[in-house]
């Protein structure tokens, strides 16, 4: 008998819950959460290999209306997901009212919901911080709307239901043969991740626009046997006083950074690292095509 599988994406506004859905249901922590919008920058490929079954997902940035270049090449990325996806999983926070109606407002959604003929599944999220009634509510209010093959309340934090969106997934899914071997989990490689924890440890740490004027670069990546692997990267801001706050007094701050950083790359690697991290300053990058490119964001502006 053949396998099912397909590319599933998820799909939302920011700070809907997408990349703490992805985690809950690969079971490890593997696309970076934060309470700030925007911590998704990139489609990030995750893949979830079962005996019958191989679901790779997109965990796509949250929809928004560009303000900026960066943003404009993270909107793209969503783009790329809705031609390359089988399932589309759009995942809503029930905790804002307005949510609902922002979501299906979006140009993106709304043509996947007007025009896809592929399955799509709406998925209630944070049912533990909602009350019954308000759940109700927007059960009835969606499923009058038609739009979707299932609509599954869940908490992805807390990982109620979450067996229940992999289960649906699948039934959607068309046979074919895997397209990775089981033991992979994602397309992207131990340095992405690895950036992505410091970045990671940069929106916990800092505020207001600190988080957004930043991108990690792995310079250096050697592993060694028998001692601590190395790793030096350099942490790009956009302007001097940005690079002050991230270095700190006495350098402080991008101690702590480090420290922090070093402990989750350890579990995340299971090997003992040397992390060196430097400061550096490339204006304006955001609004930067060169820039955007030579960062990785511009894979998906050719479709």
């Amino acid at each position: 008998m053949e396998s099912k599988v397909g590319y599933a994406a998820i799909m939302g506004l920011p700070n809907s819950g997408k990349s703490s859905l992805l985690n809950a249901i690969l079971g490890l922590k593997f696309s970076i959460v934060s309470n700030k919008p925007q911590t998704t920058r990139k489609r990030i490929l995750g893949i979830l290999s079962e005996e019958n079954y191989q679901i790779i997902f997109l965990d796509t940035p949250g929809i928004l209306s560009p303000k900026y270049l960066l943003q404009t090449k993270m909107m793209e990325a969503v783009q790329q997901s809705t031609e390359d996806a089988d399932v589309f999983v759009l995942i809503l926070d029930l905790q804002s009212d307005s949510e609902g109606k922002l979501l299906f407002e979006n140009n993106v959604v709304n043509k996947i919901i007007s025009e896809s003929k592929k399955p799509k599944i709406l998925l209630l999220n944070k049912i533990d911080l909602c009350t019954e009634e308000h759940l109700k509510k927007m059960l009835t209010e969606f499923t009058n709307r038609g739009d979707f093959e299932e609509i599954i309340p869940i908490s992805a934090t807390l990982e109620t239901n979450v067996s229940n969106v992999v289960e649906v997934i699948v039934s959607h899914l068309p046979e074919g043969p895997k397209l990775y071997p089981e033991d992979v989990l994602s397309d992207e490689n131990e340095r992405f991740f690895v950036s992505e924890i410091i970045r990671e440890k940069i929106l916990e740490l800092y505020k207001e626009e600190i988080p957004y004027s930043v991108e990690v670069v792995i310079q250096e990546f050697k592993e060694r046997e028998n001692s601590k692997n190395y790793i030096y990267a350099e942490i790009f801001v956009e302007k001097e006083s940005q690079r002050r706050i991230v270095i700190g007094k006495n350098g402080g701050a991008l101690k702590k950074l480090g420290s922090s950083s070093r402990k989750n790359i350890e579990a995340f690697l299971q090997k003992e690292v040397f992390l060196e991290l430097r400061v550096k300053i490339k204006d304006k990058w955001r609004n930067d095509e060169k820039s955007l490119k030579n960062f990785g964001y511009s894979k998906f502006s050719n479709h």
